[in-house]
């Protein structure tokens, strides 16, 4: 018998949430400032980032750059993340999850810090456009955590906040929910440490993927 639905909206982030690529967008910025010779972010540092659109990710890790410098850091890490992106994946799992989430009538989005194009090239890349109903990018709409990107998303797809569920890996992915009148889920296995999910009250953590599945099917 199928469960009632709590939630007719499920958005998720991408890098870190779906997407296994939280160690490359680590490594291409640390890598993209030793290009350019700036300071380099620790690992800690450079992981908090992810979720953010690029400038303002690249404001965080590297703080007090000219302007122009930021362009210069944008383009190296672009150069380094898109050489080896052919190498990431999809957490095992992630597909079958998906699948089973449209088969119970769920609205399926992604809320991300990627741009459009950047995407738009992963999910023809993995081939999963057709599962979701709608998305939003970091240079199309407010970056996280402003709620404006969820917004969007809900009233693009005409659901209420009360029946939107964001799933992510950080703060930023949290704090979106809070912000947006949203329910929340975080993942455990991206880029924040799950301790710091604390404070905005997330319905559920996920320690993997097939947690994330069963919790979903039975709760959302």
């Amino acid at each position: 018998m199928t469960r009632h639905r709590r939630f007719d909206l499920i958005a998720f982030d991408w890098d870190g949430t779906l997407f296994d690529s939280t160690a490359l967008i680590v490594r291409s910025l640390q890598d993209a400032c030793r290009d350019i010779g700036v300071e380099v972010p620790d690992a800690a540092r450079a992981a908090y980032v992810i979720g953010l659109g690029l400038r303002d990710a690249l404001e965080y890790a590297v703080p007090g750059l000219p302007s122009e410098r930021y362009a210069e850091l944008a383009a190296s890490y672009r150069r380094h993340y898109l050489g080896s992106q052919h190498e990431l994946s999809l957490f095992t799992g992630t597909i079958e999850m998906l699948r089973a989430l449209k088969a119970r009538q769920h609205l399926l989005a992604v809320a991300t810090g990627k741009t459009r194009r950047g995407l738009d090239d992963v999910l023809r890349m993995t081939e999963l456009r057709g599962l979701f109903d709608a998305s939003r990018t970091a240079d199309e709409t407010v970056s996280k955590p402003h709620p404006l990107m969820l917004q969007e998303l809900m009233a693009e797809c005409g659901i209420a906040p009360e029946r939107t569920l964001m799933v992510g890996d950080t703060t930023h992915d949290l704090q979106l929910a809070v912000n947006a009148g949203a329910s929340a889920v975080g993942v455990s296995f991206g880029a924040h440490d799950h301790e710091a999910f604390a404070p905005f009250e997330p319905l559920f953590i996920a320690h993997s993927t097939r947690e994330l599945h069963d919790w979903l099917i039975t709760n959302a």
